[in-house]
């Protein structure tokens, strides 16, 4: 039988902030919400995606083409005209014509890595093997947690990795949408013993207008699991947007859903611009590059309303493990 691969754009061991105890993260491709704040912009397209680094390009100290002569489509050529919303970077990649062809000689042929290839697969085993190499650092409460992008978006690989994962007694941690199959979602979610899963806003237009998608999936799903019996940690986790979702009505209404589903727990991230760069590497413009972070008070103050509706509410990295 043919072994399930998954499409995954990172791997980071030595985590403490996605779950108890020293953790490995996978981070899986692609993604079925559109968020326009996406710290992770690399994880929405369930394909490989070539990211351009033009600090690392030396086209113009060096003088090297060998991309642009290495591109059997023509993707790759000299910016001659540059780009009012982003700094001039030395090259340009025209996307659409981009095939993604199977030896990628740009990327081989780019000694100093101002470009790469973000997006490989990895077949069940594979993964395992990293996983199972890391697991002498992970300690008594240690583990793996899934990430995306949307880990449970690739479900028969997901299924496949988190019964590997059980049998070798491996603590497993997801962070997700939701935004799935309710089925399907139960069937992946009885492997898994701690999750985080994002709320982006309690209005499901407002939602729509944000994400690309409605929230009522999402709410459902988290009100399925919450009432199903599953046994593991669950903490809903909200980024808190500026001018999307940080109004006291939204936090308000999403305190009193947690409660109606029997939730106490979650978590509120401050906004950050760290995916900016990111975006510029894709050929895009982060459409949140001109808004601050969140201020600390503005957090405070989110933070005791939640108190106040008798929701344990963690800010930041400040979470319970």
């Amino acid at each position: 039988m043919m072994e399930e691969k998954g499409l995954i754009f990172d791997i980071q061991g030595y985590s403490v902030h996605d779950g108890p105890g020293c953790r490995t993260l996978v981070f899986l491709k692609g993604c079925p919400l559109d968020c326009a704040w996406c710290s992770n912009p690399e994880g929405k397209l369930f394909k490989p995606e070539i990211m351009y680094r033009a600090t690392k390009c030396t086209y113009l100290t060096q003088g090297c083409e060998r991309c642009i002569t290495a591109c059997p489509e023509g993707a790759i050529q000299k910016n001659l005209s540059g780009n009012g919303d982003q700094e001039i970077a030395p090259l340009v990649l025209d996307r659409s014509k981009c095939q993604h062809c199977r030896d990628l000689d740009c990327v081989a042929l780019c000694y100093f890595e101002a470009l790469k290839v973000c997006g490989r697969w990895y077949s069940v085993s594979e993964l395992m093997r990293v996983l199972k190499r890391d697991q002498q650092y992970w300690g008594g409460m240690g583990g793996v947690t899934f990430s995306g992008g949307e880990p449970l978006m690739q479900r028969r690989f997901m299924r496949a990795v988190l019964e590997a994962c059980r049998d070798a007694y491996i603590h497993i941690a997801v962070e997700t949408s939701a935004y799935i199959e309710p089925g399907a979602f139960l069937e992946l979610m009885r492997f898994v013993d701690w999750a985080f899963i994002d709320i982006k806003h309690m209005d499901p237009e407002k939602h729509r207008a944000g994400t690309g998608v409605s929230n009522e999936l999402i709410l459902s799903n988290i009100a399925l699991l919450a009432r199903s019996g599953w046994s593991g940690r669950l903490i809903i986790r909200m980024p808190v947007i500026p001018g999307f979702n940080d109004d006291d009505e939204n936090i308000l209404k999403t305190a009193e859903f947690l409660r109606e589903v029997g939730l106490v727990e979650m978590n509120i991230l401050p906004f950050h611009r760290l995916g900016d760069s990111k975006w510029t590497q894709l050929g895009a413009v982060y459409p949140y590059r001109d808004y601050e972070g969140t201020p600390e008070e503005k957090m405070a103050h989110l933070q005791k309303l939640l108190l106040d509706q008798q929701i344990a509410c963690y800010v930041g990295s400040e979470t319970p493990f």
